[in-house]
């Protein structure tokens, strides 16, 4: 299957598999509901659901026993970014070119669309289909880790105590690396737990994961200096509105893309070591920098 035909297929997968989550909620509060479509179906790269099916395909893994991990990342994700766009947080009135969940709803509700999106994700992984019990708690866990204190959660908090002060490079690869790259590594290894990809193969898988999340991070302020806000889908420049400190303000815009460019180059030769046709993995790794928005 080449990149092009992956990509069409499991997007159109993904957001069936989303839209029917969705409709299938009781109707116990239908403005919240709405709130959690919005805030998860107005578009995106869907990159981690994409992992996953990516990862868990290598060996032949069903799809539909992939499609519950696939959808869990994404509603944390999309509780991610309705909850980035608070005026507590970023301030943000554009998400993928559409008003984000606080402007077309309210403040109040885009705090429960949030909350909501991240336990049901949980709740998805509990009664995931097609995987014993131990697989669902190794689900769990990896999402839970990467969604919390030690991963996304904790690289806000260290974001926003940075904000107005210059990070060293180091300090800001420990922002996304917990940030960014904790959801990407956990869409990884969440592809290896529907698979039971032995531990040798995920070692490998996880080295991919952590230089394609930085990799995307580091292309992500790329984008927000060089991009304009219709090819965004979100304002541009707002890294430096609000003083953040990023790989562009610290290598300039052609070292930064260097950077980009060398941290694929070490999510390939990771690769290696899979005993698979690790194509779309290599794909995904280039678009992660290849990307226009």
């Amino acid at each position: 299957m080449s990149w092009q035909d992956f990509t069409r297929s499991h997007l159109l997968r993904i957001n069936h598999h989303l839209d029917q989550y969705f409709l299938a909620l009781p109707a116990t509060a239908p403005r919240l509901a709405s709130a959690m479509r919005h805030g998860t179906l107005i578009g995106g790269k869907r990159m981690r659901p994409l992992l996953v099916y990516a990862v868990g395909s290598l060996n032949g893994t069903p799809l539909a026993q992939l499609d519950d991990a696939a959808a869990a990342i994404e509603l944390i994700h999309a509780y991610s970014l309705v909850h980035d766009d608070l005026p507590a947080m970023d301030d943000d009135d554009l998400r993928r070119g559409q008003p984000t969940c606080h402007v077309a709803y309210d403040e109040a509700t885009a705090i429960l669309a949030g909350d909501a999106l991240q336990t049901e994700a949980f709740s998805l992984l509990a009664n995931a289909r097609g995987l014993n019990a131990e697989q669902r708690l190794a689900l769990v866990a990896t999402l839970a880790q990467a969604s919390g204190y030690a991963g996304m959660c904790g690289g806000q908090a260290l974001d926003l105590a940075a904000t107005g002060a210059t990070l060293s490079v180091d300090a800001l690869i420990q922002v996304h690396r917990h940030k960014t790259g904790a959801l990407i590594r956990a869409a990884v290894q969440m592809g290896a737990i529907c698979a039971n990809l032995p531990v040798a193969e995920r070692d490998a898988l996880d080295r991919y994961a952590d230089a394609v999340g930085l990799a995307f991070q580091v292309h992500d302020d790329v984008l927000d200096e060089t991009a304009d806000t219709a090819t965004l889908g979100k304002p541009q420049g707002s890294d430096k509105a609000l003083n953040k400190s990023t790989f562009v303000a610290h290598l300039g815009i052609d070292g930064a893309r260097d950077h980009a460019r060398e941290l694929v180059q070490q999510a390939l030769h990771a690769l290696a070591a899979i005993p698979y046709n690790t194509a779309i993995l290599a794909a995904l790794a280039s678009y992660a920098i290849e990307r226009t928005h």
